[in-house]
């Protein structure tokens, strides 16, 4: 293993522990993938363990097709690495992918109106949002070339009926995507019981997306928020360092 597959373990576990410590969990399911780089490899979570006890080195290494490189006492859901791995194939960029089930999210994706653009949180996703139809579980690799038309170049993906999903180029930089998106739809849930929402102005929405710079590479790519809340969880449990 060489220093580069050594960090990115340790940063995709210290994901998974921030991903728990937010209740961003699904039991054993969901997945965050990432690509060791220059390789058609990439680290997932070893099926059948909470994401509490995910550690740098029980990672499972796989390939484009999910299949296990070297040895491992956890198998791989396929069920997850299908969606995964489309998006890793298809899109260049997307050197890390993150999907969730949270209540909030799945509300939203199940909403026939989607995304209210209304919040504060929204507003930053303006051009930033892709819908993928529901087509059931998603274990058919025919489904990748929709999934990828449906997505282009928007990072921020809501899949109907089903959940969020975020791809970045880095770890950083999808986490805090994904955070946005799920406090958009955490506050459209609860702002739902109060009525008729202030609308913002397409203009306004633009310019928030414009002006949110933690997704830019140039600007951190969302370092700096991913890395303190990597201290709050080694502050609580380091153990996902082993």
């Amino acid at each position: 293993m060489n220093a580069t597959e050594r960090e990115l373990r340790l940063r995709l576990a210290a994901c998974y522990r921030v991903f728990a410590l937010l209740g961003w969990v699904e039991m054993i399911y969901n997945h965050i993938t990432v690509r060791l780089p220059g390789t058609a490899q990439f680290l997932i979570n070893p099926f059948g363990l909470h994401y509490t006890e995910v550690t740098a080195s029980n990672l499972v290494k796989i390939d484009v097709e999910g299949r296990v490189i070297g040895e491992s006492r956890w198998p791989v859901n396929p069920a997850g690495f299908v969606l995964h791995s489309a998006i890793h194939r298809g899109i260049a960029d997307a050197h890390c992918v993150m999907h969730t089930h949270t209540t909030a999210g799945c509300a939203v994706a199940g909403a026939k109106a989607g995304l209210s653009m209304d919040n504060f949180y929204s507003a930053q996703l303006h051009d930033r949002v892709a819908y993928h139809d529901f087509e059931g579980i998603t274990v058919h690799v025919e489904e990748g070339p929709r999934l990828l038309r449906s997505i282009g170049n928007r990072q921020a993906v809501i899949l109907r009926n089903h959940g969020l999903l975020s791809w970045g180029r880095t770890i950083e930089q999808a986490f805090a995507l994904l955070w946005t998106l799920q406090r958009a739809c955490e506050i459209q849930v609860a702002g739902a019981a109060l009525g008729p929402t202030v609308a913002i102005s397409e203009a306004i929405q633009r310019k928030c997306s414009v002006d949110a710079l933690q997704f830019d590479p140039e600007h951190g790519g969302g370092r700096d928020v991913f890395d303190a809340m990597v201290r709050l969880v080694d502050r609580a449990d380091a153990s996902y360092r082993d």
